[in-house]
C-alpha cells in the first residue's frame, strides 16, 4: 500500500491511497463468501455458492461494495498513521480506480488539526501578585463558621425576614388558571436564596405565621417553559412555619464547640493560616492562567468549527456526569437555570473555542521545544494517581489502555510539563 498527501485549503488534506491489486482481489473473494451466507442463490445452500454465481445473483457493484466496506476503513487508518496527519473529522472518500486485476485507488479528503502560528511565548515577565491576608478576611471566615454552626429555631410568632427558612403551601395561577408544576405543600424555602423566580421570595417578606398572601410575579422571558415565559402569575401562599438562625457568641466557648482549639484567638490564627495557604494556591493558579492566556493570545490559529462543536459536546457530557452524581438531570438543570440546551451550547461556545485554541498552542509549543514524557514518567504519575484513589497501579494502567485513554493521559502530562515550562520562562 502507498499513500500520497496533498494539502488543500482551510486545514484540509487529500490522501490518495493505493491498495495492491492482490489485496483487493482477496477482499472481493471474501466479500463473495460473506454474501453467499446472506443471500439465497438458486441451486445452492447458503454459504456454498461459488463466487461467480454470487456475482451473477447480486451484481458486481454489490460485491465491490461489500469488499470496500471491509477494506477502506483499515486502509484509511493505516494511511493516516503513515502520513502523520491528525484528522479532526470523518473523511470524504471518492473512488479513483476500482477494477479487478488493478490496484484499488481512492482519495480521502479530511480536515486536520490547524497549524498554529506561535507568537512570543518566552520572556514575558509576568509576576505573581503578593499574598496578603487582612483581619477583615479572617473575620469573614469566622462569621462564616458562625453561620455554618447556627441552629434553626422555630418561631412561635413573628414575620418573615431575609435568611429565614419557611415552610409554606402555594399554588400558582396564570389568568386565573392553575398551571402544571405550580403547586406544592409543606415546601421549605430559604428567603434570599434565589430559588424561585424573581419577586416571589421578596413578596413573602413581612408575612406572619398562618397568614395567606398572594404574590404577583412575572416569569422571565427566557423561562424554560414557553407556556409561562414572560407571563404574569399570582401565587396563593400560606406560610406554615418560620425558622430563624440563632447564632452563638464569638467567644472561647464557641471556639471549643466548633474546633479543637481552646480559645477564639487560636481559632482565628488557624483560620488565618488556612486563608494564607488557600490564597497562595489561588494566586499561583491565577499567575499560571495569566501566563497561559498571554501566550495563547499572542498565537494565531484558524480553528475548524467541528473542533469547537466537539469540545462543546464534551463540556455538556461533563456537566451531565456531574449533575448525575448530584442526583439531578439535565432537564432539571435547564429548568432551574431558566435555559435550554441550545442556549447553553451557545453560551459555552466562546469557552470551548478558547479551550481548543489553548490545547493547540500548548501542543505546538511542546513539539517545538521537544517536550515529551517517558514511559517511566507515565508509570510514576499513574502510581501517584492509583495511590490517591486506593487502586492498583498496574490495573489502573491496563484500564486506561483498555478504554483507549492512555494516549490522552500521556498528552495531558505533556501539557502539564509544557505549562510548567512556560511558567519558568515567563516569571
Amino acid at each position: 500500500m502507498s499513500v500520497s498527501v496533498e494539502k488543500l485549503e482551510k486545514n484540509f488534506v487529500a490522501l490518495e491511497v493505493t491498495v495492491d491489486s492482490e489485496k483487493f482481489v482477496s477482499a472481493v473473494n471474501q466479500a463473495a463468501k460473506n454474501l453467499a451466507k446472506k443471500v439465497n442463490v438458486p441451486g445452492f445452500r447458503k454459504g456454498k455458492a461459488p463466487r461467480r454465481m454470487v456475482e451473477l445473483h447480486v451484481g458486481k457493484e454489490a460485491l465491490y461494495d461489500e469488499a470496500l466496506d471491509h477494506l477502506i476503513g483499515p486502509a484509511y487508518a493505516t494511511a493516516v498513521m503513515e502520513s502523520g496527519i491528525d484528522p479532526v473529522d470523518r473523511p470524504e472518500v471518492d473512488l479513483v480506480q476500482i477494477e479487478e486485476g488493478k490496484d484499488l485507488i481512492f482519495k480521502a479528503k479530511v480536515m486536520v488539526k490547524p497549524e498554529v502560528e506561535l507568537g512570543v511565548y518566552q520572556g514575558l515577565k509576568i509576576e505573581q501578585d503578593a499574598v496578603s491576608i487582612t483581619e477583615d478576611q479572617v473575620m469573614e471566615a469566622l462569621v462564616s463558621k458562625q453561620q455554618q454552626h447556627a441552629r434553626l429555631v422555630t418561631l412561635e410568632e413573628g414575620k418573615v425576614e431575609n435568611d429565614d427558612t419557611i415552610t409554606l403551601d402555594f399554588e400558582g395561577f396564570v389568568d386565573g388558571v392553575p398551571f402544571v408544576g405550580g403547586k406544592a405543600e409543606g415546601y421549605e424555602l430559604t428567603i434570599g436564596s434565589g430559588t424561585f423566580i424573581p419577586g416571589f421570595e421578596e413578596g413573602l417578606l413581612g408575612t406572619e405565621i398562618g397568614q395567606h398572601v398572594e404574590v404577583n410575579v412575572t416569569f422571565p422571558d427566557e423561562y424554560h417553559s414557553t407556556e409561562l415565559a414572560g407571563k404574569g402569575a399570582v401565587f396563593k401562599t400560606d406560610v406554615k412555619k418560620i425558622q430563624r438562625k440563632e447564632l452563638s457568641a464569638l467567644d472561647d466557648e464557641f471556639a471549643k464547640d466548633v474546633s479543637e482549639f481552646e480559645t477564639l484567638d487560636e481559632l482565628k490564627s488557624d483560620l488565618r493560616n488556612k486563608l494564607m495557604k488557600s490564597t497562595e494556591l489561588r494566586m499561583k493558579d491565577e499567575h499560571l492562567k495569566k501566563i497561559i492566556a498571554k501566550v495563547v493570545d499572542n498565537a494565531s490559529v484558524e480553528i475548524p468549527e467541528v473542533m469547537i462543536t466537539e469540545r462543546i459536546k464534551v463540556m455538556v457530557e461533563d456537566l451531565n456526569r456531574n449533575l448525575t452524581q448530584q442526583g439531578m438531570t439535565m432537564e432539571q438543570y435547564y429548568q432551574f437555570t431558566n435555559t435550554t440546551e441550545e442556549v447553553m451550547q451557545e453560551r459555552l461556545r466562546p469557552q470551548a473555542a478558547e479551550s481548543v485554541k489553548m490545547d493547540l498552542v500548548l501542543e505546538t509549543i511542546a513539539k517545538v521545544e521537544g517536550i515529551e514524557v517517558s514511559e517511566d514518567e507515565v508509570d510514576e504519575e499513574i502510581k501517584k494517581l492509583s495511590e490517591l484513589h486506593g487502586q492498583d497501579a498496574k490495573m489502573l494502567k491496563n484500564a486506561l489502555i483498555a478504554r483507549g485513554e492512555l494516549q490522552f493521559y500521556k498528552q495531558s502530562l505533556i501539557s502539564e510539563k509544557t505549562v510548567n515550562y512556560l511558567v519558568e520562562q515567563n516569571t
